[in-house]
């Protein structure tokens, strides 16, 4: 007695598992890039007989984080602490700034070119003042650093997504007799996450950036900032370059971590959903 072929069903676009082949697709063009990118980055030192002291190969990078990862990652994770906490503290201050002047317009109309023009001065100038300010060996004046540099994206996109909702919205609200708190809750905020979460990504990029750079001025021995810094000053490049590896990780992982609670926020939301 013969059996009737099972005809394999297709997984549906909507299920889990659809979702995730559907995400692990969508990577494979960058890591493509990535691969090619390495493959020209190897290649090209050797054709074109480029010292490898100045531009070391990524296979000789890659070693020599692995010889010294201990080191690298113990320092990486130092400077992540840095721009954690900076991000902590721009951040909440940049959405609770947004609030006030999303409630007061005035004043947001008032302050707003000054803040303009603070986002203005490079981030470089700051530093030397940030470690006046603390002591140049502690995490505080690079905590903020960073914080200023989350600071400025994070209450223009947040502004900006709270002043951004529709009128017929706030009629509504009135016509039911809500208050200004009961409008920001169920309108306001609620029409602002999409643009608070793409600028809580940015500033992940932006606090990993300022924490470096102010190591640059002064810092902690443990501090990764100043580990590049000392081994490109002795022409120790390849361990430069692999501490620099080691700082796109944290941002990276840092990022992904913000993406990642965007979406299990904004589940909801067919920009996000997709």
């Amino acid at each position: 007695m013969t059996t009737a072929p099972v005809a394999v069903q297709p997984i549906p676009r909507g299920t889990l598992a659809g979702r995730v082949g559907r995400r692990a697709l969508d990577w494979v063009p960058a890591l493509v890039v990535l691969v090619l990118v390495f493959l020209i980055w190897q290649e090209s030192i050797a054709v074109f007989h480029i010292k490898k002291f100045l531009a070391p190969q990524p296979t000789a990078i890659a070693s020599t984080f692995w010889t010294n990862r201990h080191e690298l990652i113990s320092a990486g994770w130092f400077t992540f602490q840095e721009a954690l906490g900076g991000f902590a503290i721009g951040c909440g201050l940049a959405l609770v700034v947004a609030l006030v002047l999303a409630r007061w317009r005035g004043v947001g109309r008032a302050l707003m070119p000054y803040m303009i023009a603070a986002n203005a001065i490079p981030i470089i100038a700051f530093a030397p003042i940030m470690n006046a300010w603390f002591d140049p060996f502690s995490k505080g004046s690079k905590m903020a650093i960073a914080a200023v540099l989350c600071f400025f994206p994070v209450l223009v996109n947040t502004l900006r997504g709270l002043t951004s909702v529709r009128p017929q919205s706030i009629e509504l609200m009135r016509s039911y007799a809500a208050g200004e708190l009961e409008t920001f809750r169920r309108v306001r905020i609620p029409t602002a996450l999409p643009f608070i979460f793409t600028s809580l990504k940015i500033a992940t990029v932006l606090a990993m950036i300022g924490a470096i750079v102010g190591e640059y001025f002064g810092g902690a021995f443990t501090a990764l900032g100043v580990l590049i810094d000392s081994r490109s000053t002795t022409f120790q490049f390849k361990e430069a370059w692999a501490g620099i590896g080691v700082a796109c990780a944290y941002g990276i992982a840092f990022y992904l971590a913000l993406a990642l609670l965007e979406r299990l926020t904004l589940r909801g939301v067919p920009s996000t959903d997709d």
